[in-house]
């Protein structure tokens, strides 16, 4: 059954789409650049270092955007009517999506997650399923742009050269910029490298960089920040002597400060791992964000080295 918000959505576009839905049928080839549309910018902005100035590439969500449970206007839809691609992540992460790519018709798509080895999440409402925050390891990024490339290799084969130049010096780019901050995180005491965040979406980051994980909830949903998961960290916190705690940027972060009031952790900042930030924010690019994230990491537990 489609929920209600999606048979509203589906009543909007209707007319939307009989006008617009004969565009793509009025020209016999595709014109050029290829047009790409991604579901969030994280996506868009990897798929944008790929394409470099060969293809068109949008996303869906706008900056600071929370995509778990977006909902996509009919002017979305409208505006990915001509796509010739799209782009998506998978792993149960727009759970939007496959009513969005039903109100399209037919377009290619494409899961950026194919080949990755999912990390499971182990509790609450989604526990069994895939943690779908993949692109913030480092491994995974390089099968990010991997994926990216081959898609937009198949269905711009003129461009082929283009693509794959750019996906080895963009993936050379991501590996120069994880590297050393990694290594400046693996230096804080083992006992003290503990990422303590809102959302568990720091999974792959935290196995990367060899850090232990605690977390107030697993997956962004309706009921966060919750009276027990709070209690929850804030024992264990109390427990490991954790000396910071952290919160995404695209949620309510009181949870996070709660448990440093209760705590003598210090609230060390926000993280960013859904979404990009507006040109002139702190993490226009998804290099800016794990520049910023790893860093903010970094300080905030150093600062409580003796």
């Amino acid at each position: 059954m489609i929920p209600r918000h999606g048979l509203i959505l589906v009543t909007c576009v209707a007319g939307l789409l009989a006008i617009t839905g004969n565009a793509n049928a009025q020209s016999d080839s595709r014109h050029e650049p290829l047009k790409v549309v991604t579901t969030f910018t994280v996506l868009a902005d990897m798929a944008s270092n790929v394409a470099g100035d060969t293809a068109e590439v949008v996303s869906v969500t706008k900056p600071g955007a929370e995509i778990h449970n977006y909902e996509p206007t009919p002017q979305d839809i409208v505006r990915a009517q001509d796509a010739d691609l799209i782009l998506w992540n998978g792993l149960n992460l727009e759970l939007w999506f496959k009513q969005f790519l039903a109100n399209l018709g037919d377009v290619p798509s494409v899961t950026l997650t194919e080949g990755i080895d999912p990390i499971p999440i182990t509790e609450g409402d989604y526990e069994g399923t895939p943690n779908p925050h993949a692109w913030m390891g480092l491994d995974n990024a390089m099968i990010y742009i991997d994926n990216i490339r081959d898609a937009f290799v198949e269905n711009d084969p003129d461009n082929a050269d283009a693509y794959r130049q750019n996906a080895e010096a963009y993936k050379q780019e991501i590996q120069e910029t994880i590297r050393p901050l990694r290594d400046q995180i693996q230096q804080i005491p083992s006992e003290r490298r503990w990422l303590t965040t809102c959302e568990g979406a720091f999974s792959y980051l935290a196995e990367d960089f060899d850090m232990q994980e605690l977390y107030l909830w697993p997956m962004n949903t309706d009921q966060v920040g919750k009276p027990q998961q709070v209690r929850d960290v804030v024992n264990g916190v109390r427990e490991h002597d954790i000396p910071a705690v952290f919160c995404e940027s695209t949620v309510n972060t009181d949870p996070a400060r709660q448990i440093a009031r209760e705590t003598s952790a210090e609230y060390g900042g926000v993280l960013y791992v859904d979404s990009l930030t507006e040109a002139d924010g702190p993490v226009p690019t998804y290099l800016d964000l794990l520049r910023v994230t790893s860093r903010t990491i970094a300080d905030g537990l150093s600062s409580h080295i003796d």
